[in-house]
């Protein structure tokens, strides 16, 4: 069983952010398998299950809100008996330039909190990350809060578009075993 945890926030005011890729990215994959999205109020997140060849995968949307997903992920984690290495976390990336994608196998936080949270509740920065690339605010005088929670511009969709589709690839690689080197090599 693998799981595929895309970071975001709830809330219809945070639809089509840029902090929100993570979830417009498993929504998307969900869409493709016509898996349902369902509370899990016990574990703080929406999951939906469908299989990709013969791998469960269970896909995810913490309820937390972004600075506390590991709140979520983790007793997901320890409820499927699942290790880190089953894992994989879909966040935004400020310092990848728009719409690029790249993978990697640990690292630190990066400033991101999600990822913050991520790896307090883990105890490891040792999980598998696809960071896709939201850039740098195009003016020094606009906040970061602001940019992250800013909506995509039309201007951005067929950046974004081609991003989630490499990323629906990704992850349908990482379902079917391959692992995180062997996606690094192919698609970094």
């Amino acid at each position: 069983m693998k799981m595929i945890v895309g970071l975001g926030n709830i809330g219809k005011e945070y639809d089509r952010t840029r902090h929100n890729i993570g979830f417009m990215t498993v929504d998307t994959f969900a869409e493709q398998y016509q898996a349902k999205f369902k509370q899990d109020g016990p574990h703080k997140a929406f999951v939906a299950d469908l299989r990709v060849g013969t791998e469960k995968v269970l896909l995810v949307k913490p309820t937390t809100y972004m600075n506390l997903s590991g709140e979520a992920v983790r007793p997901l984690l320890d409820y499927y008996n699942l290790d880190v290495a089953d894992l994989l976390v879909i966040q935004d990336d400020m310092d990848l330039e728009f719409g690029k994608l790249r993978l990697r196998a640990k690292g630190s936080a990066g400033g991101h909190n999600g990822i913050k949270s991520l790896i307090a509740q883990l105890g490891t920065q040792e999980f598998n990350r696809l960071k896709f690339g939201i850039a740098h605010p195009k003016h020094d005088k606009q906040a970061v809060v602001d940019f992250v929670l800013g909506k995509f511009g039309k201007d951005d969709e067929p950046d974004l578009l081609r991003g989630i589709d490499t990323a629906q690839k990704i992850i349908e690689d990482f379902a079917a075993g391959l692992e995180i080197n062997e996606l690094m090599n192919k698609y970094n």
